[in-house]
């Protein structure tokens, strides 16, 4: 009896180990749809912007005169940040989407999605890039395993004191630790907002700027819906966010990534990763420091 006790024991604990490993990490929580009009204003060019269903969804317009933009009202020292957004359809060559927080001061943060459009049937690029104290150049690209234009789909990121996560849908495509004790910056006392828009890049966005943009397929539009913001408000003077360390976001589960979002960011790594800074020896001949820590390579 005294064995069989014991087997019952050992395996009691090896269920909770099991449990406790398998439920280290989580999900950010699930998106809160509101209105364009609770958290957003226009930045620029107001009258490209067209708002459906009492601003629940949106359309940007680029034509050969102008883009648009919006901005976040708030300013935020982390958080979880979401959009749902419909691509530029058909040729879309040398149009950029953006989507991307950014302070406000000359050694700024920024946390980038970038959309870069193609001729019709050539997939969508998404560039991501992070900024930190000024310093940048750390882009990536991949493709996306399915058409952005064909549908809505979640574009995320979760920021916290320990790592940046981008998400599609939800699945992490890009990490960025906190790897301060390597010598490399990270964003952590700069409120940031949140801006998106539409706009021209063809001297860069589609094969380095050779395909241009045709203006004959004009206007290109975006829909977005969503807008869900579900961060700490700072003011841009701020230095620290009042909350900071008890919202959800800052809990155990939010500061590394579990074994499945892992195996899923490798999946991303192995088969749609077009451009990754740390492989790139003729820019940086010694790997930046983050990379390893950021299972990059």
């Amino acid at each position: 009896m005294a064995s069989s006790s014991s087997s019952s024991v050992a395996i009691g604990l090896c269920f909770f180990a099991l449990v406790s490993m398998t439920t280290m990490a989580a999900p950010p929580r699930r998106p809160i749809n509101v209105p364009f009009q609770k958290n957003y204003v226009p930045t620029w060019a107001g009258d490209h912007i067209k708002y459906y269903n009492g601003g629940n969804e949106i359309q940007l317009y680029l034509d050969k005169y102008t883009g648009t933009g919006f901005q976040s009202k708030g300013s935020y020292l982390f958080g979880h940040f979401s959009m749902q957004i419909k691509m530029v359809p058909g040729d879309s060559a040398g149009t950029v989407t953006a989507f991307y927080l950014s302070s406000q001061n000359s050694e700024h943060d920024e946390i980038d999605f970038e959309f870069l459009g193609n001729r019709t049937g050539q997939p969508y690029i998404v560039q991501t890039n992070v900024f930190s104290g000024g310093k940048g150049d750390r882009e990536q690209r991949i493709y996306l395993w399915f058409d952005p234009t064909k549908d809505y789909h979640f574009y995320s990121v979760l920021w916290n004191t320990y790592q940046i996560v981008f998400f599609v849908d939800d699945i992490p495509i890009r990490v960025f630790k906190n790897s301060k004790d390597l010598g490399v910056r990270y964003p952590f006392n700069q409120p940031m907002k949140i801006y998106s828009s539409l706009w021209n890049a063809d001297d860069w966005a589609t094969r380095g700027g050779l395909e241009k943009t045709d203006w004959s397929k004009a206007p290109f539009v975006a829909a977005y819906r969503g807008f869900h913001i579900d961060g700490c408000e700072a003011s841009a003077e701020a230095k620290f966010c009042a909350t900071q360390g008890r919202r959800w976001w800052d809990q155990k589960e939010f500061q590394d990534l579990d074994g499945y979002q892992y195996r899923r960011l490798s999946w991303v790594r192995q088969k749609y990763t077009i451009y990754n800074y740390c492989t790139d020896r003729s820019r940086y001949p010694t790997m930046p420091p983050e990379c390893r820590r950021d299972r990059d390579v």
